[in-house]
């Protein structure tokens, strides 16, 4: 009895902040020697900060963020908060779970820890082969059950079947493409990063101040390619609430560093994992929503390509009003049972 009140008592307590009681979480910091980045650049020190959840000697799985993001945001209630409880289908006390700041990010090195623009030009392929150091040097771990990824992270774990194939079970690539950055979600970065280095501001990065240019591309960008067409004329039907919607999103806090920024979506110039998808061994579950703006599936790449690869399935989530385009799969809601069912086919 004693025991069960106990562990009553632990879940009233992590009820606020997840909805259902699990392991709380661990921080943790790595140094990775002697890095030498795909351009050639290098450095003889990389931090790598990560955010772990249960028992190191459980099933790993590790969770990839987005752009900008960390991996404690995925601790969100809409993400972590439907996945990471008893009972749900990456139940911590079941798995380990590994939530790594990508290089650029979160609490990891970046260019505003004192390099400003002479920090090394990072790819995703860079970032990668750091988790992967991470993984393997860093925690010790032989094996993953699980890569999932969001945005970024979605197409940093294609670059995980394809670079690493033995290295995991199951990959789960969400709100990504297995193609070359392009047409309109290389289109419109191409031109966020380029409205902020024209800013007399910025300086060649070597600003006193962050130019203002920054708030502004960081909004157009958003508006652009996420929320989703359905949601946005909900939220927005009229003049006025368009108008309303655009100040407050210009109101907003912008990001905390152009630098920062400028090198997190220029790190995608180069993904393309098209070619290496015949080198995935693993399990595949792409999850993607029809109204994704980055990656519209009418294009049909994403289905080409999971119809050439052994073991490899489509989730695609019907566009509605409770959508958000770009932004549907961060919701775990959509997807979560379908998660459930695949890792259950793994045995």
């Amino acid at each position: 009895m004693r025991r069960r009140a106990a562990l009553l008592g632990f879940s009233a307590l992590a009820l606020p902040r997840f909805g259902h009681a699990q392991p709380a979480p661990r921080d943790g910091v790595w140094v990775a020697r002697d890095i030498r980045f795909a351009s050639g650049e290098t450095l003889p020190e990389l931090r790598l900060a990560y955010t772990t959840l249960g028992d190191p000697a459980s099933p790993a799985v590790l969770i990839l963020h987005g752009t900008g993001g960390s991996g404690r945001g995925m601790l969100n209630p809409g993400f972590g908060g439907e996945l990471f409880g008893p009972g749900q289908p990456l139940d911590a006390a079941r798995y380990f779970i590994i939530l790594p700041d990508a290089i650029g990010t979160g609490r990891s090195a970046k260019p505003s820890d004192g390099l400003g623009p002479r920090f090394p030009r990072y790819t995703y392929a860079d970032m990668v082969a750091a988790q992967y150091r991470l993984v393997t040097e860093g925690l010790g771990l032989r094996h993953l059950r699980l890569v999932l990824g969001n945005s970024m992270g979605g197409m940093q774990a294609w670059l995980w079947g394809t670079t690493y194939p033995e290295a995991m079970d199951a990959i789960v690539p969400m709100a990504a493409q297995p193609s070359p950055m392009a047409a309109r979600n290389w289109l419109l970065r191409r031109l966020m990063i380029d409205s902020i280095r024209r800013d007399p501001a910025y300086r060649d990065g070597h600003y006193t101040q962050q130019p203002e240019s920054l708030r502004t591309a960081s909004a157009l960008y958003a508006a652009a390619t996420n929320g989703g067409t359905l949601a946005l004329q909900r939220a927005a039907p009229s003049t006025a609430a368009a108008e309303a919607l655009a100040a407050q999103r210009l109101a907003a806090p912008p990001p905390a560093d152009a630098n920062d920024f400028i090198w997190q979506w220029e790190a995608s110039r180069d993904y393309d994992p098209t070619s290496d998808l015949a080198r995935i061994r693993c399990a595949v579950l792409a999850i993607n929503s029809a109204d994704d703006e980055r990656n519209p599936p009418e294009t049909g790449i994403t289905a080409a390509a999971i119809a050439a690869i052994p073991r490899a399935r489509l989730l695609l989530i019907p566009a509605s009003a409770e959508t958000a385009g770009h932004g549907t799969t961060g919701q775990a809601r959509f997807w979560k049972e379908s998660l459930r069912g695949f890792l259950a086919e793994l045995g």
